[in-house]
């Protein structure tokens, strides 16, 4: 067992102190980011009260995190100084794949510029807050990684700090604003819809209340990108919290000829996920016929899920490894970035 940290050391992280005794020493301190995020008063996020924040107490890629509050004020200035202050944060806060301590604290604040009508580069702000609570693919879009939402074995950042307390805390602050998150399904910019998909996927709660919201928008999504996005966000959902019948829902999509080719191809890479059987030859069959339409790849390519496994051929490479179990290919972790 590792000795625990005293009143006077817990506000002030101490490698030397974790290579010694482990992270566990800090579990359930003010330097634990999950307690900070849990504790954080509504208000503080709603009105956007930044100075309330203990910033100084974690970090990014580049040092200390007192730089940030600044940054994210920026973000609701004008579109220059707003696409400037989100590029300093997408690069110190989600780093080479790497989340920082300091990036769940900004969560709550990120999903507010988010969901303002009025506000600069809402997709890619929220895209933001959603790579904060995500492990890096780096290419990997096995039956086992396609849609696995945090890494399984201990990481830490540049500091040495919990990465997996990093993303699990920032996975919490999304799923604590899903009331915000929700009505973005709806919101008049596809860009901003898809990035709904992906960050509601990673929600630690509410998955039936979720659910229900994504299958209820894919009757009426019109785009082939957010449709693939609501049904990949659905098989993701299922496969971190129990959704039941999601399994049994995607199998009835794939093989149905009244689903759009989108749907269908996205349906059935969810189930692959979802399940242990062997890929059946109808499948194959299914998948051989759709994805030979001139306009599917280059409508899935981007699609977030997809286009993590590659940035450039992501249907084809996350077909292969999902059907052959060819090996991936390391590309940028970031593709949004």
């Amino acid at each position: 067992m590792g000795r625990r940290v005293t009143a006077a050391e817990e506000l002030v992280f101490d490698h030397e102190q974790v290579r010694r005794n482990g992270i566990e020493s800090y579990e359930g301190t003010p330097l634990d980011v999950r307690m900070v995020i849990a504790a954080m008063p509504q208000h503080v996020k709603d009105e956007f009260r930044l100075d309330e924040v203990p910033w100084s107490r974690f970090g990014h890629a580049y040092g200390s995190a007192d730089d940030v509050p600044g940054l994210l004020a920026r973000l609701r200035s004008d579109a220059e100084a707003a696409d400037h202050a989100l590029g300093r944060l997408r690069s110190s806060l989600v780093h080479q794949g790497t989340v920082g301590s300091a990036a769940p604290l900004a969560v709550p604040f990120l999903l507010r510029v988010a969901a303002d009508p009025t506000a600069h580069h809402r997709a890619q702000t929220l895209g933001l807050a959603t790579a904060a609570a995500r492990r890096a693919h780096w290419g990997y879009g096995t039956r086992t990684t396609f849609l696995q939402v945090a890494a399984q074995d201990p990481l830490c950042d540049c500091s040495g700090y919990a990465m997996n307390w990093s993303v699990e805390a920032a996975r919490n602050a999304l799923t604590a604003d899903a009331d915000l998150l929700l009505p973005l399904l709806h919101d008049p910019d596809p860009e901003v819809r898809t990035a709904a998909c992906y960050a509601l996927a990673t929600a630690t709660g509410e998955a039936d209340r979720i659910a229900d919201a994504l299958r209820a928008r894919l009757a009426v999504e019109e785009t082939p990108g957010g449709r693939a996005s609501l049904v990949l966000a659905f098989a993701e959902l299922a496969r971190e919290n129990p959704v039941p019948g999601a399994a049994a829902r995607l199998r009835s999509l794939w093989p149905d000829p009244a689903q759009p080719a989108d749907v269908r191809v996205a349906a059935a890479l969810g189930w692959l996920c979802l399940v242990d059987d062997p890929v059946p030859e109808e499948l194959r069959t299914v998948l051989d016929a759709l994805v030979s339409a001139p306009d599917l790849a280059r409508d899935l390519d981007r699609v977030r899920w997809i286009a993590h496994v590659d940035d450039e051929q992501g249907l084809a490479r996350t077909l292969d490894q999902l059907l052959n179990e060819a090996a991936p290919a390391l590309i940028d972790p970031d593709p949004w970035g």
